[in-house]
């Protein structure tokens, strides 16, 4: 299950990555990084769930981490 999320996600996020580089328009870059934010986090469960507890704390940090600038950049985008 986790499998499947974590491709969702890798592609929405290569998707929106690429929006944005071809268009010049970052519109979406909150999205995005929303998006990692969640694809980091299921591959930091995945790791904890094969017993990878380092990497997986680590990844569950860095998952915390993007996100909070995902929210930090919706709230200080332009009205």
């Amino acid at each position: 299950m986790l499998k499947k999320i974590r491709i969702i996600l890798g592609i929405v996020v290569i998707l929106l990555a690429g929006f944005g580089l071809i268009t010049k328009n970052f519109v979406a870059q909150p999205i995005m990084m929303l998006s990692l934010s969640a694809f980091i986090l299921a591959g930091g469960l995945d790791e904890l769930k094969q017993g990878i507890k380092r990497r997986g704390y680590i990844s569950i940090f860095l998952a915390v981490f993007v996100l909070a600038v995902a929210i930090q950049t919706f709230l200080n985008s332009p009205k």
